[in-house]
């Protein structure tokens, strides 16, 4: 019997919502400056590379911000060249967050709910920086978990079984009472194996699992394998 998951967050619990339209919306709306959706698209994604790279650096409020800056730095520096290449910092950064919105997937309170019911502990696993407490804490998903462990906070990112281990001894639970949720062969699927905790693949686009690894296509069938 499973006493506790631990759950991946961006592609298990929430999704990023399509932001290039809102950032469009922000920059005409901030700075009366017009881009194009592919334009704005090809500056996300210098955005969105340059986070993956730092987001670890990012463990308390002050490196956070530090954080955002130096995306937003990046997202500038993608822009068509122009007035928005000389965009300020300050102001640019504020556009760049409110256009970053996340959702969680919509079965997923449901199930949270009744993985509780079922005295399971939750507990969130998560390469992320310290603003996940946030983003869980807005999508009302804070409410129905037992604690979050952030690869920026422990200084150990999946497949790393440093942050697997923090993961365990917040759920109270060893490796063998657990089962780690999320939708990375590399890096939840690997990184569970390694720390002996048995996982399952969340294939929400049909990604193959490697042999022996019971893949879902949403948290849903979560459940009936608990209750097997």
């Amino acid at each position: 019997m499973k006493r506790a998951l631990l759950l991946d967050a961006l592609g298990t619990l929430v999704e990023l919502e399509p932001p290039v339209a809102p950032l469009r919306r922000e920059l005409r709306e901030r700075f009366g400056i017009d881009v194009s959706a592919e334009q704005a698209g090809i500056a996300l994604r210098a955005e969105i590379a340059f986070y993956r790279a730092h987001h670890d650096d990012a463990s308390d409020r002050e490196r956070l911000a530090d954080l955002r800056r130096r995306a937003a730095s990046a997202l500038r520096a993608a822009l068509p060249p122009g007035p928005a290449r000389e965009l300020p910092l300050a102001p640019l950064t504020d556009a760049l967050l409110a256009a970053l919105r996340f959702r969680p997937f919509e079965e997923v309170p449901e199930v949270l709910r009744a993985a509780r019911a079922l005295d399971l502990r939750l507990v969130v696993v998560s390469n992320w920086d310290v603003s996940l407490h946030d983003v869980l804490a807005e999508t009302g998903l804070a409410p129905l978990l037992d604690g979050v462990v952030t690869s920026a906070e422990v200084g150990s990112s999946k497949p790393d079984g440093g942050i697997f281990a923090r993961g365990l001894a917040l759920a109270g639970v060893d490796a063998h009472e657990a089962l780690h949720v999320g939708d990375s062969v590399e890096h939840d699927i690997a990184g569970a194996r390694a720390a002996g905790i048995a996982p399952v693949l969340v294939a929400r686009n049909g990604s193959d699992p490697p042999a022996g690894v019971p893949a879902i296509p949403s948290l849903r069938p979560l459940l009936r394998m608990l209750s097997a």
